[in-house]
């Protein structure tokens, strides 16, 4: 009963996940994750301060 009672809320929220996949058009994590990493890439890089030069 112990194993059951403490994994209800991981057993339904799995199922609550599987459905909602299935049935309705849920954009991918994984992409959108990726394009948000690529965009602040290009961010830092247009807006990142000139390397000042090595004076000998």
């Amino acid at each position: 009963m112990g194993i059951v009672k403490s994994c209800f809320s991981f057993m339904v929220g799995t199922i609550c996940g599987v459905y909602i996949a299935q049935n309705y058009k849920v954009p991918d994590v994984q992409k959108l994750a990726s394009t948000a990493l690529f965009m602040g890439r290009l961010i830092e890089e247009n807006y990142r301060k000139p390397k000042k030069p090595d004076e000998d």
